[in-house]
């Protein structure tokens, strides 16, 4: 199945060096080769880039990897497509606009007899069940709070209960951004590591990269990183649970 890495900050931080490691499953060491997509944060706007071209072989990752764009929230994502063809309208991640501001969204798995019925602002371009997943949440979140966005924790539990509704239809590890924080679900794998002082070195798995983050940071950053498989070799990572969902604010997990 797919790829996802998303990355939640404190302070505005480039995704260079994890984004060169994950471009490489994108073909190289692994055979995610049917589009990729990123979208980064920035004030009220987004910059979204996505290609279906695999992401080893596009001229569009390759300026991710030299552009140090910075953001507080990041979402990223490699394809192996399973439902849709390999084109650019099914290319992750995808973007709506929801209570006057954007929402990115990625996901990960392969839903079954998902057809749920769409009757508001929110219809698929694509024939991805990703899209169409994106979709409902987004209808439903709508549905349930109007046009006034909700507090933090009756967001997190609506987007909790909706996540585990969808996953009954297979496999949904989502990543969703409003660019306030990150929710994320994990039905079957995903990581997540907090960098935070005093920094350290770190070693790319899929790439001869390295880079010591106490000479590019602060005392006081604090970031963190959520991937399907761990980038670095050097790192403990924590694995999620089946089931769990978290909220990433200012690089921080939170259960909200």
């Amino acid at each position: 199945m797919c790829q996802l890495l998303g990355m939640n900050c404190n302070v505005p931080t480039d995704i260079v060096f994890s984004f060169t490691g994950f471009a490489t499953r994108g073909g190289r060491t692994n055979h995610h080769a049917d589009g990729w997509g990123i979208a980064f944060f920035e004030g009220a706007g987004v910059r979204h880039f996505v290609d279906y071209q695999a992401a080893v072989d596009s001229p569009v990752a390759e300026l991710i990897k030299r552009y140090p764009i910075k953001s507080k929230n990041v979402i990223a994502h490699i394809r192996k497509a399973t439902q849709g063809r390999i084109a650019l309208e099914n290319c992750h991640p995808f973007v709506r606009e929801l209570w006057g501001r954007y929402w990115v969204f990625a996901h990960n798995g392969d839903l079954k007899d998902f057809a749920p019925v769409l009757d508001g602002a929110y219809h698929p371009v694509g024939t991805t069940d990703s899209e169409r997943a994106f979709c409902y949440l987004l209808q439903e979140l709508k549905r349930r709070f109007g046009d006034t966005p909700p507090p933090l924790p009756a967001l997190s539990a609506a987007l909790r209960a909706l996540s585990t509704q969808i996953a009954a239809h297979g496999p949904f590890n989502l990543m969703l951004s409003d660019g306030s924080a990150l929710f994320v679900h994990c039905s079957t794998n995903l990581h997540y590591i907090v960098r935070q002082y005093p920094f350290t070195q770190a070693k790319l798995s899929d790439d001869d990269v390295s880079v010591d983050f106490s000479e590019v940071t602060t005392p006081r950053d604090r970031v963190a990183i959520i991937v399907t498989e761990p980038l670095t070799n050097n790192e403990t990572w924590t694995a999620f649970q089946s089931g769990e969902f978290k909220v990433f604010i200012e690089g921080a997990p939170t259960n909200a």
